[in-house]
């Protein structure tokens, strides 16, 4: 059976400066294994299968993985998946809202002209860490920092600001083993430039890739963490991807109610279709 399949550039600055999405815009029918199998051959950071939603307050539901796992919620993703559904001919309840179903629950995504914004979901752990998870931090970037909390959203992470976003991108972190978390990094940039903070995301373990170009994710916590210390900060636009050769922006703001939103822009690289076969009869195909 072939699908409807898209690629996609998200939190791009220009052609091929974001971060690639895989979508496979009818995933419904196709089992875990199947889906991950697929995921692990496009061997991108995420690839996303649209199904129709289990809430009938939700537009569309996503599982999310990577290329050896399944993730609860994913920020690039998911505004890559709602791009392609909508793309796809997706017609969303509300004309101004598209709500999405995944692993962590539902969650909003708003239109505001050629960009897309999700709402930040709330952290499920968050606070200081404690001191000797500080120093394996600090020795494992080989540098001093600010402040190192948990702020997790759904993948695990754990956030350290550095003085500047020079030490940000001079970072060569040692991953030696010792530390088995997924780290964002941040430092607030200087001068005339068109962003405020600079962001890494880095994933140390056995998966194929060791740093992820733009993260919506991270980035939706680290400006929880970072709007949380400081009342008066409300808005900015994070650069994420400088080390990999990439220029993606993310733009942060919080409303009057208190959500933050996370956008960006995000722009269509491939469409086409994909044939997904089952193991067993791809097997005795000649």
């Amino acid at each position: 059976m072939q699908r409807r399949f898209r690629q996609l550039d998200v939190f791009a600055t220009g052609p091929y400066s974001g971060n690639p999405l895989a979508v496979v815009v009818d995933g419904d029918g196709l089992s875990t294994d199947e889906m991950q199998r697929f995921a692990n051959w496009t061997n991108l950071s995420e690839t996303t299968f649209v199904l129709p939603p289990t809430d009938p307050t939700a537009d569309y539901r996503v599982r999310i993985f990577t290329t050896t796992w399944e993730l609860p919620f994913a920020g690039h993703p998911t505004l890559g998946t709602c791009a392609a559904w909508l793309e796809a001919g997706g017609q969303p309840n509300d004309t101004d809202t598209i709500v999405q179903e995944c692993g962590i629950g539902l969650v909003t995504i708003r239109r505001d002209g050629e960009h897309l914004a999700f709402a930040a979901p709330d952290l499920i752990r968050s606070g200081p860490v404690d001191d000797e998870l500080r120093a394996r931090v600090e020795r494992t970037l080989a540098t001093d920092v600010v402040d190192v909390a948990w702020a997790d959203n759904g993948p695990g992470w754990v956030v350290a600001e550095l003085a500047s976003a020079d030490d940000v991108l001079a970072l060569e972190p040692d991953f030696d083993g010792t530390l088995d978390l997924k780290l964002g990094v941040v430092g607030r940039a200087g001068g005339s430039v068109d962003h405020d903070v600079e962001v890494r995301a880095f994933f140390p373990g056995p998966a194929s890739m060791e740093e992820d170009p733009v993260t919506g994710s991270l980035n939706a916590s680290i400006a929880q963490w970072l709007m949380a210390r400081d009342p008066e900060l409300t808005s900015y636009v994070a650069r994420q991807g400088t080390a990999l050769g990439r220029d993606g922006r993310v733009r942060l703001e919080r409303d009057q109610d208190g959500v933050i939103w996370v956008g960006g822009r995000v722009t269509t690289s491939v469409t086409g279709t994909v044939e997904i076969e089952r193991p067993e009869l791809s097997a005795v195909r000649p």
